[in-house]
């Protein structure tokens, strides 16, 4: 899954006169607000099916590496069934360590807590986030199945996942994250890899007006992410709209310029 990065990777700014955009920015886990498809899981008669996956992923759920295809951030998946209310989820890439979740569902079913560190970047980065249930799965499955969506509220991230420098350059800017992702992207609508970045995600920028741009992101050929970003008046916050196209989401959120 790619979860935060799902959540906080990726975004892009404009070249202006007075460079506005250079700096490090943060994102508010606080305001975070993702509607449209929510996120559904079904653990019976011994198969893990993830439909918040991208694609759709179904694995026998005995804790065995098994290979799939189709994933931009892994090859191999593993899931083991804890207890009744847990599930361990566990990714490889070319053999090395990608992810690994720990989903643990509430005594009354109604929460989930989601425990993860990502390993794809230059170091291990993680978080837990917070589920509540949108609703239920079938009779007899585990406590995982049926379906959830996750905002801020209740979840923390390591500071590496929510932040991003920027620098700008003629028509176009530079982006680095803790993590190791960095790309130099013009404004010309041309694709630009993102340097460092296991999934090998492709971004374009637009310039819509002074204080809007637009990213596109796409992975394996395909548009992933339409992401519009807008500067407040002051300079010192960017409002963030992220239409996940792949997932059928849209999730808005606040970055703050952090002081230098």
């Amino acid at each position: 899954m790619k979860m935060l990065a799902s959540l906080f990777v990726l975004l892009p700014v404009a070249a202006w006169a007075q460079a506005p955009f250079d700096g490090t920015w943060v994102t508010r886990p606080d305001t975070i607000k993702i509607s449209g498809k929510p996120e559904v899981y079904l653990v019976q008669d011994g198969i893990f099916t993830c439909d918040a996956c991208v694609p759709e992923l179904q694995i026998k759920a005995d804790g065995s590496e098994q290979k799939v295809t189709g994933h931009a951030y892994y090859d191999t998946a593993a899931v083991r069934v804890i207890d009744a209310q847990s599930i361990e989820f566990i990714t490889h890439a070319a053999g090395k360590l990608a992810n690994k979740q720990t989903l643990t569902v509430s005594a009354d079913g109604k929460t989930m807590k989601d425990e993860f560190v990502d390993y794809t970047g230059t170091s291990p980065a993680g978080g837990t986030r917070a589920y509540s249930r949108v609703a239920a799965g079938p009779a007899g499955a585990h406590a995982l199945s049926g379906s959830w969506r996750t905002n801020g509220e209740g979840s923390e991230f390591s500071s590496d996942l929510l932040t991003v420098i920027y620098k700008e350059t003629p028509n176009g800017l530079t982006m680095s994250t803790p993590t190791g992702q960095s790309y130099d992207a013009k404004f010309d609508g041309k694709e630009y890899l993102t340097a460092g970045d296991p999934g090998k995600t492709m971004v374009s920028l637009k310039r819509i007006d002074a204080h809007t741009i637009q990213e596109t992101d796409s992975r394996q050929g395909k548009v992933t992410d339409v992401i519009r970003f807008k500067l407040s008046d002051d300079g010192r916050v960017i409002h963030a709209v992220d239409e996940d196209k792949a997932r059928g989401t849209t999730m808005s959120f606040m970055m703050g310029k952090k002081p230098t």
